[in-house]
């Protein structure tokens, strides 16, 4: 069996300008949602290209692109789908989305990979699940493995946003905070 010619297989660095999104893209990204990529993007890297057709225009990765566009990202990663037909092109724009949707969850697994990060006292929003879906996970399994703590046990915690003008004062301010000993976090919106 001879392998297979993929028309999309190299990843090329593009300007977000020169980029087009499908006009008619039937998935919706919700302001909360870009929010998340963004964050995805800004703890892990652009981690999928954006899939794009011959003449620049987005097949799949309209949630990607918004996000780069909200971190003020110049380039992004893409490949390119060569010799599509736009009947393809088209079903794929679709595909893309649905296929994700048809997975599952195994919830035992995902609930002692959620306990075990937040033991590590990563940010389980950068998961994607919100807060009512956590507390779903969360209180199943701290109902088996320990009681809950009594509420004058737990502390409140405080926290500060700072704006920042650029990049630059952003990194001053984050550093001169942690010098004093404050546990801090960079956040780009």
């Amino acid at each position: 069996m001879s392998k297979k010619q993929w028309p999309a297989d190299s990843v090329i660095r593009r300007k977000i300008s020169s980029i087009i999104p499908y006009a008619r893209n039937s998935r919706t990204h919700s302001d909360e949602q870009i929010a998340q990529i963004a964050a995805s993007i800004n703890e892990w890297g652009f981690t999928t290209p954006i899939l794009i057709d011959e003449s620049g225009e987005v097949i799949a990765g309209h949630g990607r692109l918004l996000a780069a566009q909200r971190l003020g990202l110049e380039e992004v990663p893409t490949m390119t789908a060569a010799g599509w037909s736009d009947a393809q092109k088209k079903a794929y724009v679709i595909a893309d989305n649905k296929l994700a949707l048809n997975a599952g969850w195994d919830d035992e697994i995902l609930k002692i990979e959620m306990q075990e990060l937040g033991d590590l006292n990563f940010d389980l929003t950068l998961t994607g699940f919100g807060i009512d879906e956590m507390a779903f996970l969360f209180d199943e399994v701290v109902d088996q493995e320990k009681p809950l703590p009594e509420e004058q046990d737990l502390q409140p915690t405080f926290e500060v946003a700072v704006e920042c003008l650029n990049e630059a004062e952003q990194e001053t301010v984050f550093n001169l905070l942690s010098e004093r000993g404050h546990s801090c976090r960079i956040l780009t919106m």
